[in-house]
């Protein structure tokens, strides 16, 4: 029965997570795990959390069938997910270590902070899809983001997760066995509420008005490894469509307009006539996303400001590849199962600056698609005065999943965490403008060429979590880790 209850809490978890906006099962169904593992050996606990994690990732990554099934068939994706549910059982397992401390649901939710922590980190640069956090893009713990960023939220979850299985546990004891536990649920709760006030999407620095151009893309999976022409093409008809509203006075004029990732196609001198085209018919900068390979013979993801009459200026490279598609590691099994090792013939270099370009009124602070799933990207860009938020990106090559909506709810945790307006632009779809409290003004269907236009306001005040950065993951790391050693420390002999 335990065994048949975590499964069906593990896709719970799921069921709850974007694009359906049912944050509040994400509490319940860690609960169940939380319950499962309780006063367990390791070993049994490990067993859960991987089946937990199974039952979540499975649906929850099915995108990556959609993206390569046909030509690999399930086994990338089931590859993907077994890795992943392995840091899961991990977790379960230091769950089951520490819950026999006093204060359980602390150290079991600072464990599962740790156990996400290096699931993002390794292997090859982790992977950090799924991570609690990402399914609170709404809701009573989503304001938390802004004290202690997307760590913070997966610790309240898994907090207030705790905190109910131990009221289950006890619930027929004393009030006073119970007590513990139902401070654990309520807490965090609680502390979303109080912090929610202090959320604002006031201008600070003024507003400025963006354009989203969203051109399309064929939907080819893998076919679009060699559509790039087609890409470029229906953006750059895209973006003259609404140069053509901004002259007829439907549209009114930007301040910027952003493209998406993967539009351009540079050499090391940057040279681009249509470009510089569109943006002296718009008369106001580009930010658009290109390949690049430069004068060091390096290939790079990179996004241009591209200014009217002087064309490229600053730049960002992309800081986290995409394992097996822009970076790939094992080359000669890599061909097994990805399309990217005959496409792209070396990795492409990672950088580690953040991107803040002055464009017009704007600092505007970006990322790459991927980018947006580590805390450092947007961080490192609010902290170098980032009055507004870009992410660019490409998610035609995922058909119609739902990992555009998973992606998006990152970009809305990253707008309350930084207290930033963010602005996605995708080549199919979900582009959308996100308030800084995390909501969204305006989106996009999956699928279809069309622009966004909003006014957006600029901010300049540095969130809790900005300032912090990292230390309030690493304090949540270092909690769980020591309430771990704490339970391996040497028994005394009862011998005198």
């Amino acid at each position: 029965m335990r065994l048949l209850a975590v499964a069906v809490a593990g896709f719970a978890l799921y069921a709850g997570s974007p694009p359906r906006e049912l944050w509040w099962l994400a509490p319940p169904a860690f609960a169940v795990l939380a319950f499962a593992v309780v006063g367990r050996r390791a070993r049994a606990g490990f067993g859960f959390g991987l089946l937990f994690g199974a039952a979540f990732l499975l649906p929850l990554l099915g995108w990556l069938q959609d993206f390569l099934g046909a030509d690999f068939g399930p086994w990338p994706w089931l590859g993907v997910v077994l890795v992943e549910a392995l840091f899961f059982g991990l977790a379960g397992a230091a769950m089951a270590r520490v819950s026999r401390l006093p204060g359980a649901a602390v150290w079991m939710a600072a464990v599962f902070v740790a156990a996400e922590a290096l699931r993002s980190s390794a292997p090859f640069g982790g992977f950090p899809w799924g991570r609690l956090a990402f399914t609170q893009a709404e809701g009573l713990f989503l304001p938390l983001a802004s004290i202690g960023g997307a760590p913070l939220v997966t610790f309240a979850v898994a907090l207030s997760g705790s905190g109910i299985a131990l009221v289950a546990l006890r619930i027929r004891q004393s009030p006073r066995r119970w007590a513990g536990g139902l401070a654990a649920a309520l807490v965090p709760v609680v502390g979303g509420l109080a912090v929610f006030p202090s959320i604002s999407t006031a201008p600070q620095e003024g507003t400025a008005r963006v354009a989203v151009v969203q051109g399309n893309a064929p939907n080819l999976g893998l076919g679009l490894l060699y559509a790039d022409d087609e890409l470029r093409a229906n953006h750059l008809r895209a973006a003259h469509r609404l140069a053509d509203d901004i002259e007829a006075g439907r549209v009114a004029k930007p301040d910027l307009v952003v493209l998406p990732e993967q539009i351009g196609d540079w050499g090391p001198q940057r040279v681009d006539p249509e470009l510089d085209a569109l943006a002296s018919r718009l008369g106001v900068p580009l930010v658009v996303g290109g390949l690049s390979e430069d004068a060091d013979g390096g290939f790079r993801n990179r996004v241009v400001e591209w200014e009217p009459g002087s064309g490229a200026a600053e730049e960002y490279v992309k800081q986290h590849l995409v394992p097996f598609a822009e970076t790939i590691p094992m080359r000669p099994v890599a061909r097994l199962v990805s399309p990217f090792v005959d496409r792209f013939r070396e990795d492409m270099v990672a950088a580690d600056e953040p991107g803040v370009f002055d464009v017009g009124p704007v600092r505007l602070g970006v990322g790459i698609c991927y980018d947006v799933a580590y805390d450092d990207v947007y961080r490192g860009a609010a902290r170098e005065g980032a009055t507004l938020l870009a992410v660019p990106t490409n998610n035609a090559w995922y058909g119609h999943s739902e990992m555009s909506y998973q992606q998006l709810a990152m970009s809305r945790l990253r707008a309350v965490e930084h207290g930033r307006a963010v602005v996605v632009a995708a080549t199919s779809g979900v582009s959308a403008i996100v308030r800084p409290d995390g909501t969204v003004a305006q989106q996009t269907e999956l699928f279809t060429a069309e622009n966004l236009s909003a006014e957006v306001p600029l901010r300049s005040e540095r969130t809790v979590a900005t300032m912090l950065g990292s230390a309030p993951g690493w304090g949540l790391v270092a909690l769980g880790a020591g309430a771990l050693l704490f339970t391996w420390r040497p028994r005394r002999s009862g011998k005198g």
